[in-house]
């Protein structure tokens, strides 16, 4: 088991959350994982409707509590679940991970997301057969084989349609959040119908700036505000092609947020939503839209 897991177990067990549920993760972490080898990768794999159905029904879910604070579901028993009617139907966030898959951070933004009241459902690209490793958390290298983006896009697009099918879901409120590379999904995703559209996104993590054009900008539509949210000295982007944020892409008419930590300690975070005020900046950005 390397540090880094020991350590992620270690802040599972003192923040209640289960270990053992982290322990027995089936390969959907980078320290777990057997990864493909690039060269055996088809371009067919990347939208394969049988991997992103494995996306999906692996997906980890959380459900706030009508006397408040959130619980861990899986996706059949949500899918289950009866109608409630309009009135009772949920606001819901399509989580997208980052390039390590799920660690503790990512049930830590699922509850944080539940406790204020959204249904979260966070889809697990790691769970594909064929899934090539895409970074070195070591090193902070990312980009380790380039169409992981075009996966993680068909994943957040599936897993989108699919949650608009659930009955307990809200139609009409749904939200693109993601960290990390999963940031950089949600930020240049495109929904391939109308299916597949959100409300809102949020970025965690990413500058919008890269040296491959698919990987560059945002996606959102002119009726879509994005908020987000980078450290000026974000220790997986300081490079000449990632260096920056996403100020130039943002479209201000529509509320949209670029936000950037220039002082410390948030200036030098990659996982600012580990933070009490980048929290705060999520949750009102999405109570706006809620509103609106």
């Amino acid at each position: 088991m390397s540090t880094r897991r020991r350590l992620l177990l270690s802040l599972a067990f003192l923040s209640g959350l289960s270990a053992a549920a982290l322990a027995d993760d089936p390969g959907l972490s980078n320290d777990t994982k057997t990864f493909t080898n690039p060269q055996e990768m088809r371009e067919s794999d990347w939208s394969d409707p049988a991997e992103m159905a494995r996306s999906w029904q692996a997906a980890l879910v959380r459900l706030p509590r009508p006397e408040g604070g959130s619980v861990s579901i899986d996706i059949t028993e949500l899918a289950a679940m009866p109608d409630p009617g309009p009135d009772g139907r949920l606001p819901t966030v399509i989580y997208l991970h980052g390039c390590s898959g799920v660690w503790y951070g990512t049930h830590q933004r699922m509850s944080f997301l539940a406790d204020n009241g959204f249904l979260v459902i966070a889809p697990i690209s790691l769970a594909r057969q064929k899934y090539p490793q895409s970074c070195d958390e070591e090193t902070h290298q990312g980009g380790l084989y380039r169409p992981t983006l075009r996966m993680r896009q068909q994943d957040a697009g599936h897993a989108i349609e699919r949650a608009r099918g659930l009955p307990l879901v809200d139609p009409d409120n749904i939200f693109l959040v993601g960290l990390s590379e999963g940031g950089v999904t949600t930020a240049t995703f495109q929904p391939a119908n109308p299916l597949q559209a959100v409300k809102a996104r949020v970025v965690e993590g990413w500058t919008c700036t890269a040296g491959w054009p698919e990987y560059n900008g945002i996606g959102a539509g002119p009726q879509e505000p994005v908020l987000t949210m980078v450290g000026a000295d974000d220790p997986w982007f300081q490079d000449e092609w990632t260096r920056g944020d996403c100020t130039p892409f943002i479209d201000k008419t529509n509320g949209s947020r670029s936000i950037v930590y220039r002082e410390p300690p948030l200036a030098s975070l990659h996982e600012l939503l580990d933070e009490p005020a980048p929290r705060q900046e999520v949750l009102r950005f999405l109570k706006q839209q809620l509103d609106r």
